[in-house]
């Protein structure tokens, strides 16, 4: 095997949508980072069955429907 062609792994904290954390080792980051996740299985509907509701954080939902109000959308 060829050397240092490997990712450096490292333990980083994943703040769920709901506040929980957990670690887990990755690649992404630095070592002790938190990754704050907008979208995950605890709020996304394609594993709730649809009951619970995405956010709109980027505003692009609200932003489309204000531009098109008045067409029926």
């Amino acid at each position: 095997m060829k050397k240092d062609i490997h990712p450096d792994y490292h333990t980083i904290s994943v703040k769920m949508t709901d506040g929980t954390t957990y670690e887990t080792r990755s690649t992404w980051g630095s070592e002790g980072d938190t990754m704050s996740l907008d979208i995950d299985p605890t709020s996304h509907p394609a594993w709730t069955g649809g009951s619970a509701k995405l956010m709109d954080t980027g505003g692009r939902v609200s932003k489309f429907k204000s531009k098109y109000a008045g067409l029926g959308f």
